[in-house]
Formats: C-alpha cells, sequence, structure tokens
C-alpha cells in the first residue's frame, strides 16, 4: 500500500494535537492538583485526605484512581460493541467526532466543579475519560489505512509530537490564569475552572478540523447483520482465535499488557503522587509536567529513530528498563526534593510518548492485512484499558492498605520488569521466525 497524501497524514496527526490538551490539562497538570484543593482538607502536611461518597469513606487519592478506572473499565465494554459497527458500516469517523464532541463537553462541565458539587464533577471526570479514550480507538485504527508499513514508525511518532506541541501551547495559556489569577480579577480557584473550559473549547475546534481531513471509512457490502452489539465480541473473539496462528503478535500483547500497565498509571497517578505524597508545591507541579511534554517531543522523535535502526523490540526494551529506573527513583524521593522530582520529570518525559508511539506502530506491523482495522485496534484498546484499570485499582488499594502511594510506585515497577521479560521473549521470537 502507499503512504496516503500529506494533507490526510497532517489531518490524523492533528487530532492528536486536538486531544491530547485533555491528557495534560484534565490527567496531568491542573484538575488533578484541583481536585487535590477541593476534596482536601487544606493540611498539607496529611499524607492521606479522606472523602465521603454514598457513606463510604475513601482516601481523595484512591477515590481518584477507582473512579478513572471505572471510566476504563466501560471504555473496555463498549469498544468491542463500537468497533464493530464501525467496521460493518464504515462509520468510524461519525463515531471519532461523537466521542470528540462527548468528551470536549465534559471538559467544559468541569467548570462547574467545586466543594458543592463533587458528585457532579466525578462525572464529568468519567464522561471525559470514556470520551478521550473511546476516540482513540477509531483514531488509532486510521493509522494501518494511511500509513504504509514503512511510514508508520514516524507518522505514529508525529502525531504524539503534535499533541505534546499543541498541549504545552495551551497549558502555557492556563498557565498564566493560575499562576496569576489577579492579573484577570479572579481566584486562583476560578482560573484552574476556566482552564477546563477552554480544554473543552480548544478539543472540539481543532478535532473536528482534524476529522473533516480524514477519509469515511467502507462499510461490509451486501444486507447489514442486525446483531451488531453481539458481533463486536465476536469480532474479538476472532480476532483471539486469530492470535493462535500469529504467535509474535500474542507475545507482544501480552508484554504490552503489562508495560503499559506501568506506563499508564504513572501517567495517570503522577501528579497525585508528587502533590500528596512528595509535598511538591503546585507551580513547581506543573512546571515539572511541562518539562515532561518538552521533553517528550524530541524523545519520541528520537524513539522512532532508534526504532528504524535498532529494530522496535530492541527500542522498546530499552524504554522499558529506563521505566524500572524511573520507578526505583520515584520510590526513594523524598518529600519536598523539587530538583530530583525534576530529574525524574526528565527521565519520564523522554520516553513517555516515545514508548506509547513505538508500541502503537509495532502492533500495526504486526497485524495481519485485513479490512477489519477498527477490530484490530479494538483488541488491542481492550488490552489497554483491562491493563489500566488493574494497574488503577491496584495503585489505590495498596495506598489504602499500606498507607503510602510509595509502595504503589514501587508495584508499578513488577509490572515493568515482567513486560521487560516478555519483550525480550518476544524479540527471540520474530528472530527465529526470521531465520
Amino acid at each position: 500500500m502507499q503512504t496516503a497524501s500529506k494533507k490526510v497524514v497532517n489531518g490524523w496527526a492533528m487530532y492528536d494535537w486536538a486531544n491530547s490538551v485533555y491528557n495534560l490539562v484534565i490527567t496531568s497538570t491542573i484538575f488533578p492538583a484541583y481536585y487535590e484543593a477541593v476534596t482536601g482538607d487544606g493540611n498539607e502536611n496529611t499524607l492521606i485526605d479522606k472523602i465521603k461518597i454514598g457513606g463510604y469513606e475513601f482516601a481523595n487519592t484512591s477515590l481518584y484512581n477507582y473512579i478513572l478506572g471505572f471510566a476504563f473499565i466501560i471504555v473496555a465494554i463498549m469498544s468491542p460493541i463500537l468497533s464493530s459497527i464501525a467496521d460493518y458500516r464504515g462509520n468510524k469517523k461519525q463515531f471519532l467526532q461523537f466521542f470528540c464532541t462527548m468528551g470536549s463537553l465534559a471538559c467544559a462541565s468541569l467548570y462547574f466543579f467545586d466543594s458543592n458539587h463533587i458528585i457532579g464533577g466525578l462525572i464529568s471526570v468519567i464522561i471525559a475519560c470514556v470520551g478521550f479514550w473511546s476516540s482513540l480507538v477509531f483514531y488509532n485504527s486510521y493509522l494501518p489505512e494511511i500509513a504504509a508499513p514503512e511510514d508508520r514508525d514516524r507518522i505514529s511518532a508525529k502525531g504524539f509530537m503534535m499533541g505534546y506541541i499543541g498541549s504545552v501551547l495551551l497549558q502555557l495559556i492556563c498557565f498564566v490564569f493560575v499562576l496569576k489569577p489577579e492579573l484577570f480579577g479572579i481566584t486562583v480557584g476560578k482560573a484552574s475552572q476556566i482552564s477546563f473550559l477552554l480544554v473543552g473549547i480548544w478539543w472540539m475546534a481543532f478535532g473536528w478540523y482534524s476529522i473533516g481531513k480524514l477519509p469515511n471509512g467502507t462499510g461490509v457490502k451486501g444486507p447489514h447483520n442486525n446483531k451488531l452489539i453481539t458481533q463486536g465480541y465476536k469480532e474479538l473473539h476472532k480476532v483471539w482465535i486469530e492470535l493462535k496462528n500469529l504467535p509474535t503478535l500474542k507475545r507482544f500483547l501480552t508484554a504490552f499488557f503489562f508495560y503499559n500497565m506501568g506506563v499508564q498509571t504513572v501517567m495517570l497517578a503522577a501528579t497525585l503522587y508528587g502533590k500528596s505524597e512528595l509535598n511538591i508545591p503546585t507551580t513547581n507541579l506543573i512546571l515539572a509536567i511541562l518539562i515532561i511534554q518538552i521533553v517528550a517531543i524530541p524523545g519520541a522523535n528520537l524513539m522512532a529513530r532508534l526504532a528504524s535502526k535498532w529494530g522496535n523490540f530492541n527500542t522498546l526494551m530499552v524504554a522499558v528498563l529506563i521505566w524500572i529506573g524511573g520507578c526505583v527513583m520515584g520510590y526513594y524521593l523524598p518529600r519536598n526534593s523539587i530538583i530530583p522530582f525534576y530529574t525524574l520529570a526528565v527521565v519520564v518525559g523522554f520516553v513517555m510518548g516515545g514508548i506509547q508511539s513505538v508500541s502503537r506502530s509495532t502492533y500495526s506491523k504486526l497485524m495481519p492485512e485485513t479490512h477489519d482495522t477498527t477490530s484490530y485496534f479494538s483488541f488491542y484498546d481492550v488490552t489497554e484499558k483491562i491493563a489500566i484499570v488493574i494497574g488503577m485499582f491496584s495503585f489505590g488499594f495498596i495506598n489504602e492498605l499500606t498507607g503510602s502511594q510509595r509502595n504503589s510506585v514501587l508495584a508499578l515497577g513488577i509490572f515493568f520488569v515482567i513486560g521487560f521479560g516478555l519483550l525480550y521473549c518476544t524479540s527471540k521470537l520474530e528472530q527465529n521466525a526470521t531465520t
């Protein structure tokens, strides 16, 4: 196959520009700090703040992990159904636009989240999370359709780099509101709420522009199957059966399941860990996340180049080893250690985008030639989401059980170690298959 036109490729990458502001502002920087302030007791010396929901008491950081974990369960359940409909009817472009709109509106609704509207705010968090990750099922499935195998590492990395650049630009705008609210005659809390509104506007505006550049899908010819809901799970089962004849892809997915469990959980829990466990001031915390995003741009590009030179599996193994070192470093960081925290941010940022980009392109290369690209990426997505659910619930549960998020971080290192071992076995399997 031939790679699509530059217009289509740039349009596809632009969706990363659009939606990555959710990952930065909502998942990583301003919202977690705002959530901790709204649900905490205001005493920075308290390691664990409690919050009551429906008669149950949770650590506020654990509740946040549970809420996100619940959102990922929803995505994992919905993904097979939606991907089946999209493959069958050829309307994945419409689904992409729907979830883009749903997620962006949910982000905008966080403008109303405050201490008097905790439950409503948590519902918006769930909807925004579902919108973001569900849209990625359809977005990712375009990659093997618009890029030839030899171009997929480069184009996948381009999407992530566009995402980092766009998200940093909006983050800097939000940074002005949060750090200098007096210039606008508002409080820090109101500045945060305005930031959430800006995320929704940015995501929808650029997301719709991007989607308009993408090609329409091609559905299945002939009479349509009326059992599309069950068909989705049948498609998932079909992919599972086909994996038996694709041992390299099957083992790679298993490795991806474990190391991605660590990657995504670190990304989702890092800000609250820095805020509540390490007592890093909000300003320094946001600056550290910005460092991560900036460093991730050359990191994603370098890892794409290394994948072409060293091979995808060798590149991923190096990245996982760096993640293991990052977990150990994170465990031993003392409280109020700002400079070491910045150092860790640089390490994590350098491999954060690259490992996701190379993982996505590796999967697309190992896939068989098929028209059911959305179903295959749905399987990839379900694998990713189940891993995130286990990772987030494990992180929250260990925190509740031991009273320290440090033990949760150390546990994530175990997932990376398992992932590395499986990647090594997969690389050997591929070498034997090609010799």
